[in-house]
């Protein structure tokens, strides 16, 4: 698979702001300005949906989300879509979907994460445009962690820039921040340190491949059909797949795990990347044990508590970027190109 790069951003582009999945309630709405304003203090001109409505777990019909989703990615006047944050239920949007016309269009950068891999991730392998798995609209307004990079950084980078990023060392240990009482909140709490982790066995780790993940609670009900199809990527030298969990169980991640892989999704893979998960532990079986007991087959390295899911801070990644891996007991960095 060719995979295609959008532009990098610049001052004066638009950025597309609507709600594939899950719009913003009332009381959510100042988060919502602050981070708009974010956008347009960095020099950007916003043009905020029709599709943003937070009553209910969707914030539209289905079919509304879907048109105005593929109107700002084939608008050649917007050169970014980014969703306020994830939801539940962005699979209904699939069959919806124009791809072959976005696949057609010059590319879009697409941004978010959580239920928005539901989109993202079928995005590229059914079009070859990258989309960057990162920071949602709300989370833009935090500071970037050393040692990581936003999703800013990701958009406006030119193309074939290696784009390094090292684990903090510290995590959220738990919880939310509650935009309601604080939404101009900037800095994250991390207030547990915390490093990468290799599940499959000791010894470093340096291993490449194309970048393809997502979520595994919304990714895992379609894994094994067209949308889903790593193998097009995998062609061009392997796969590295990263897989996070919103906060399932340990024996919920276990089953999802076995499913995707028995799907074919990690067909291909040359290494695993495991987000830090805040899901609690099974009785006799740990977050860690439920992945390795899902992946261990694989026989390739997987990788745990990497700071690319529901766990802050959050390390941002470009689907179809050729990325690099190294773990060892000195380092740990992963290294994107876009190439």
């Amino acid at each position: 698979m060719s995979v295609r790069y959008p532009r990098p951003l610049r001052p004066g582009d638009r950025v597309g702001v609507t709600s594939p999945s899950s719009g913003v309630p009332e009381a959510m709405k100042g988060r919502l300005e602050v981070a708009l304003r974010d956008i347009e203090q960095r020099g950007y001109e916003v043009v905020v949906g029709r599709c943003m409505d937070g009553s209910t777990h969707i914030s539209a019909p289905a079919a509304e989300r879907a048109a105005e989703l593929t109107e700002m990615l084939t608008d050649p006047a917007i050169r970014a879509v980014i969703p306020p944050w994830g939801g539940e239920t962005a699979v209904d949007l699939l069959p919806l979907l124009d791809f072959e016309r976005i696949g057609r269009a010059e590319p879009t950068w697409l941004v978010g994460w959580s239920d928005m891999s539901t989109i993202l991730t079928p995005l590229t392998l059914l079009t070859g445009v990258a989309t960057v798995h990162g920071n949602n609209l709300m989370d833009t307004p935090y500071r970037t962690p050393k040692g990581l990079l936003s999703w800013f950084d990701l958009v406006t980078a030119p193309q074939g820039e290696p784009l390094r990023q090292t684990p903090p060392g510290r995590y959220r240990s738990s919880g939310w921040d509650d935009y309601t009482v604080h939404p101009d909140i900037r800095e994250f709490t991390l207030d547990t340190p915390g490093r990468w982790t290799r599940l499959d066995g000791p010894g470093d780790v340096d291993v490449s491949g194309r970048l393809i993940g997502g979520c595994l609670e919304t990714l895992g009900g379609f894994a094994g059909t067209r949308y889903l199809d790593p193998s097009p990527l995998a062609a061009d030298g392997g796969t590295l797949v990263y897989v996070e969990s919103g906060g399932s169980d340990a024996y919920t991640v276990c089953r999802a795990l076995h499913g995707m892989r028995l799907a074919g999704f990690f067909e291909g893979a040359n290494a695993v990347l495991v987000g830090r998960s805040s899901g609690p532990d099974g009785s006799t079986l740990t977050q860690h044990e439920a992945v390795l007991d899902a992946l261990g087959p694989l026989g390739v390295p997987i990788v745990a508590d990497v700071e690319c899911g529901h766990v802050a801070p959050y390390l941002p990644l470009v689907n179809g970027a050729r990325g690099r891996v190294v773990h060892t007991a000195a380092r740990s960095e992963i290294v994107q190109t876009l190439d």
